[in-house]
């Protein structure tokens, strides 16, 4: 039969000390201490391949297709774009392709977020509402250009999602709205810009009517679903005029003021 002073081990100055107890103050911090590290590392190293792949993003996709504005870049390369995507699907983040997030809504590639941002020709302080939150991407990027964001998104579940990642990512002075996208957001307008990420069969008027002047809206519009051309709307000292861009494709912006609920 043991004794109880088998149980002990003697510390520095000759005392028994039971064994538990060094474990729980000594090595056991030590070992929890050296796993922490272990797994700081891990995300440090993860953090930086997803910066790397953002930086070759730009790189490789934006910057040779023309995207040239300053903040757009920096703002691209600065969002966790992978954040805004599935788990089973932050491998394909950075690729030059929409990814799908769920309830038939995709964020869209980069080059289109790029292009779609620096048709907006906006300047810091500017006030900016955008239609169609879906992942919350778009507007981060926007919020990292020094705009005032304004996003509103008609899919509850996409809503709280993007809500949710956005106070996360400590984007926490960006608005969001839950309602009908092609609405608008009467109560804070004039905007000095506006952007739409969805596309329809015209530019719903109340988002013209909530345009500053002078001011810029950039919509993807097409006569069928999922075939588009982004379209510049300037308006400028009363007058509306509006210059067709490149050929897109979009979920459809659907609202009382786009397309009905469906195919």
């Amino acid at each position: 039969m043991a004794s109880f002073r088998s149980f002990h081990i003697f510390d520095r100055m000759g005392r028994g000390v039971p064994n538990r107890y060094v474990f729980a103050r000594g090595r056991g911090p030590r070992m929890e201490s050296q796993k922490n590290g272990q797994e700081q590392n891990s995300r440090k190293a993860a953090m930086d391949t997803f910066q790397i792949s953002r930086d070759r993003m730009v790189r490789e996709q934006l910057i040779p297709r023309g995207i040239s504005d300053r903040a757009v870049l920096d703002a691209m390369r600065r969002v966790p774009r992978h954040m805004f995507v599935q788990d089973a699907l932050r491998y394909k983040a950075h690729e030059d392709h929409p990814v799908p997030i769920g309830f038939g809504q995709t964020i869209s590639q980069p080059f289109i977020v790029a292009l779609m941002s620096q048709m907006l020709q906006a300047s810091k302080g500017m006030q900016v509402l955008e239609i169609g939150t879906g992942s919350g991407y778009q507007a981060a990027v926007l919020h990292e250009m020094g705009l005032e964001v304004y996003s509103v998104e008609r899919l509850r579940e996409l809503y709280f999602r993007s809500s949710d990642l956005l106070m996360r990512l400590r984007y926490r002075t960006i608005r969001l709205k839950l309602a009908d996208g092609t609405e608008g957001w009467p109560e804070s307008a004039p905007f000095d810009r506006i952007i739409v990420t969805a596309g329809g069969p015209s530019v719903p008027q109340p988002l013209v009517d909530q345009l500053a002047d002078p001011g810029l809206l950039v919509i993807p519009v097409g006569s069928e679903r999922r075939g588009q051309r982004l379209v510049l709307v300037r308006k400028e000292n009363g007058s509306v005029s509006t210059e067709e861009r490149e050929p897109v494709a979009f979920v459809d912006l659907v609202g009382s003021h786009g397309w009905r609920q469906g195919p």
